[in-house]
């Protein structure tokens, strides 16, 4: 073999053009959509977030919408009773009067299971910031919170 025939053979083995290229154009690719998926999920995040305060609200106002003509004695101690239409009205109420930036609200179930806590349902829907292949367009969202007055 010849030098000239050893060298060209090894410069071939060597010649790597465009394969850099090609894998940056994948890791790219690749980053930019880990970066959609991440900003998706924390938009996901922040929206039921979002939702839970807004439900935990709602149930609070349900739960201290006790009328004083609804306090009884039982001993030593003072009772009453939560009624389900009344706190479905305090938690519509509620939702009405709260400022919110939540598509799709709505009140699923507010009732009162034990006549001392209230229990409030929302959902709402979520919309992608930026919809991709990667990331879905709008996902349904439904939180439940509790709340009960403490009454000494």
């Amino acid at each position: 073999m010849t030098r000239t025939t050893r060298t060209a053979g090894r410069s071939r083995l060597t010649d790597e053009d465009g394969s850099t290229l090609l894998l940056t154009m994948f890791y790219g690719v690749l980053a930019l959509a880990l970066v959609l998926v991440v900003v998706s999920a924390t938009s996901l995040y922040l929206e039921r977030k979002r939702l839970f305060t807004l439900a935990d609200g709602a149930a609070l106002a349900a739960a201290e919408s006790w009328r004083l003509e609804d306090v009884r004695i039982d001993g030593d101690r003072l009772t009453y009773e939560l009624d389900d239409a009344r706190v479905r009205a305090v938690a519509s109420g509620y939702l009405g009067d709260a400022a919110h930036s939540l598509r799709g609200l709505e009140l699923v179930r507010a009732g009162s299971a034990d006549g001392r806590s209230a229990t409030v349902t929302l959902r709402a829907t979520w919309h992608a910031p930026i919809h991709s292949e990667f990331t879905p367009l709008t996902v349904p969202i439904e939180v439940t919170a509790d709340a009960r007055s403490v009454f000494h």
